[in-house]
């Protein structure tokens, strides 16, 4: 249920009715925007109906919410969602790249990789410290040390960090070092982490599940949402489909949807999706073409060395190319680099 207050209603007709919500046990999140203020009712839907909201001083009207999520929808919160990262804002005019290696391999690496991000324009960068992998032969990040290598590059460039929380043991000492924490795939419906991040103050960037519907992306996010941290970025990295030619396919589709549902920014990582670095700057545009907030594109000096995921990375060379290429067709959307 959404009850919509009138404009200008006094504080304490607002506290009123979330006082009214409370006395029933529902809960009562609160939304200002610029010219309205809204209230999501959530609990007993047969409770709620009994309260005479209508009639209560302040209100302006009340909506059912027919979705399964609620407080992630656009008719709870009609105005687009802008999560600032330091002194970085996605989901505003702005096409937000973030860039790094995908797996933090040393600290000169890490070093070299953010100065070439942030001299091409890249606002944020990306590294993995704990890497969650299919094989466990395979190499599983750095841990906490690598999180200390970020928070040295971060120290060195300026540019904020986001990194992968894979475990609720590991939230508070990620979040310790980085400026974002990052859920990825295979954590989407891990609902014990979803409802851990979302009792921290740090942005959360939600990457959708290889397998999982919009809604389900949705539903994942409602779970940080609900925990009261409102900053969720959310993340298009390609579904796995009957296609085998990428790694996975790239729904771009999801992006405008994703923004008719819903008012949390979304970015695109084509990198992941692909799985082949030479789709990645024709994705990255059509990810900015299709009204993403961002790209997430992974770099590093020397690719074919790479611990990680090596094929979808781009040397820096080709990153300083796509970045041209963005930002020669960037001013033609309305949007900056």
């Amino acid at each position: 249920m959404m009850i919509v207050m009138r404009d200008g209603a006094p504080d304490d007709e607002v506290q009123g009715v979330i006082d009214k919500l409370h006395a029933i046990g529902a809960e009562a999140h609160l939304s200002r925007g610029e010219f309205k203020t809204v209230i999501g009712a959530i609990g007993d839907r047969e409770k709620i109906s009994e309260i005479p909201l209508a009639a209560l001083p302040g209100v302006e009207t009340v909506i059912p919410i027919m979705k399964p999520y609620k407080l992630v929808s656009r008719e709870f919160h009609p105005e687009n969602t802008v999560v600032k990262v330091g002194p970085v804002e996605i989901g505003g005019e702005d096409f937000v790249v973030i860039a790094g290696p995908c797996a933090v391999e040393s600290e000169e690496q890490v070093i070299d990789a953010a100065k070439a991000a942030k001299e091409q324009g890249a606002r944020i960068l990306r590294g993995g410290a704990f890497k969650p992998r299919t094989s466990p032969y395979s190499f599983q990040g750095l841990g906490e040390e690598g999180l200390k290598l970020l928070a040295r590059a971060r120290e060195i460039t300026g540019l904020p960090v986001v990194s992968e929380v894979v475990d609720v043991r590991y939230v508070v000492v990620v979040a310790n070092h980085v400026d974002v924490l990052q859920i990825g795939a295979r954590n989407m419906q891990n609902f014990l982490l979803l409802r851990e991040v979302g009792m921290q103050q740090k942005p959360v960037l939600l990457k959708r599940g290889m397998s999982s519907t919009v809604e389900e992306l949705l539903m994942a996010a409602e779970y940080i949402v609900r925990g009261g941290n409102t900053n969720v970025i959310l993340c298009e990295r390609g579904i796995r489909t009957f296609e085998t030619a990428t790694r996975n396919t790239l729904d771009l589709s999801s992006v405008p949807l994703v923004k008719s549902l819903s008012h949390l920014p979304i970015i695109v990582d084509p990198c992941h999706a692909t799985g082949k670095r030479e789709l990645i700057a024709a994705l990255a545009k059509g990810a900015l073409a299709v009204g993403a907030d961002g790209a997430m594109i992974e770099i590093h000096p020397d690719p074919q060395a790479a611990l990680c995921d090596g094929p979808q990375s781009l040397d820096f060379e080709q990153f300083r190319a796509m970045m041209e290429e963005l930002k020669a067709v960037a001013p033609s959307l309305g949007r900056r680099i």
